[in-house]
C-alpha cells in the first residue's frame, strides 16, 4: 500500500466513517487470503467495494486480466482512483444492491465475486439486496468471497437462507488491522467452481432499466 493510498483511506473515512466501516486498509495478508481461490480461470470477476485497489492488485497477479475486471464503488474518490490505477477495468460508481441492473461483460457471467462491503454495518434489506443482485451476475458453481472483523460470517442464517445461499469459512489472519477472516458464500446444493471446471456458457439476460452509475470519470 502506497501513501497516496493511505491518505485517500483516512480522508473518506473521515467523510464517511460509516460505508467505510475500517480503522485500516486491507493488508496482503487478507489480499492474499480472500482472493486464494481464484485464478484466470473464473474470469471475468466482480469486487464490491475495491476502495484503494489492495483486492484489485491480488487479482491482477492471480492472472485475471484487468479488461475482466467490474470494481463497483460507492465512494466517488476511490472510484476516480482506481479509474486511474486500472484503466482496462470496467468502474462502476455505485450502490452494489443496484448490480442486478448494470451491464456488465457483455453478459457473460462472472465467475467468482470478490466483495470488501461492510456487511455487518447494513441493514438486512440493504444485505438482501446486495446479495441478490450480486449472484444475478454470477454463473452456476460461481462464489462469493467476503471478509469481516467478526468471529462469526456477515451474514446471518435466516438471510442467506433467505436468498438460498450457504457460506463457508475460508480462514482468518492475524496480520491485518483488525485481523479478519474470510467466507466463502455460494449457492445451496450447487458444485462449486474450480480452477479447473469448464466455462458455462451465460444464461440469457433480461434487459433491465440501468441504474446511474459512471463507468470513466473526466
Amino acid at each position: 500500500m502506497t501513501l497516496s493510498e493511505a491518505l485517500a483511506f483516512v480522508a473518506e473515512c473521515v467523510c464517511d466513517p460509516w460505508r467505510v466501516s475500517a480503522v485500516a486498509p486491507s493488508s496482503n495478508s487478507l489480499a492474499e487470503l480472500i482472493t486464494g481461490e481464484i485464478t484466470s480461470s473464473h474470469a471475468p470477476i466482480i469486487e464490491l467495494g475495491p476502495g484503494t485497489g489492495v483486492f484489485t492488485r491480488w487479482l491482477l497477479q492471480r492472472g485475471v486480466p484487468e479488461r475482466q475486471l467490474a470494481l463497483v464503488e460507492s465512494g466517488a474518490e476511490f472510484a476516480r482512483k482506481l479509474d486511474g490505477k486500472f484503466p482496462g477495468a470496467q468502474i462502476l460508481c455505485m450502490d452494489a444492491s443496484l448490480l442486478a441492473q448494470a451491464d456488465l461483460f457483455d453478459g457473460q457471467m462472472a465467475g467468482a465475486i470478490v466483495s470488501g462491503l461492510p456487511l455487518v454495518s447494513m441493514s438486512t434489506r440493504k444485505v438482501v439486496g446486495v446479495l441478490r443482485s450480486a449472484f444475478t451476475h454470477l454463473r452456476p458453481g460461481g462464489s462469493l468471497y467476503q471478509f469481516t472483523y467478526y468471529p462469526r460470517c456477515p451474514v446471518r442464517r435466516s438471510v442467506l437462507a433467505r436468498c438460498g445461499l450457504q457460506a463457508k469459512w475460508i480462514g482468518g489472519t492475524f496480520f491485518n488491522l483488525p485481523p479478519a477472516a474470510v467466507y466463502k458464500i455460494s449457492r445451496l446444493d450447487q458444485p462449486v467452481l474450480h480452477a479447473n471446471s469448464p466455462r458455462i456458457a451465460p444464461s440469457p439476460r433480461t434487459e433491465l432499466q440501468t441504474a446511474p452509475f459512471c463507468v470513466r470519470f473526466p
